[in-house]
């Protein structure tokens, strides 16, 4: 196996590792919308917070959202990358 074969393979595993980084990253997402639907049923909506308390799960999804885009990215284009990091060669 030579370097290029090598690198290939080792930025397919970045980027599945990528993926699954963002996996409990949407599941947090998930748990506290439903967890900002229950308060907010309960209590109503509050005036006096400085950020809803849904924007909290938004960000949690824009993160898993962005690592899962990352992590195929990569494994779909790993040669793509790999090429132009040993373009030399």
């Amino acid at each position: 196996m030579n370097s290029k074969q090598l690198a290939n393979v080792l930025i397919k595993i970045l980027g599945l590792s990528i993926c699954i980084h963002g996996f409990p990253a949407s599941i947090v997402a998930i748990v506290s919308a439903g967890a900002a639907l229950v308060h907010t049923m309960q209590n109503g909506h509050s005036t006096g917070a400085a950020f809803p308390y849904w924007t909290y799960s938004l960000t949690y999804l824009i993160q898993s959202v962005v690592e899962f885009a990352a992590g195929i990215f990569l494994i779909v284009r790993s040669r793509w990358v790999t090429d132009k990091l040993f373009k030399d060669e």
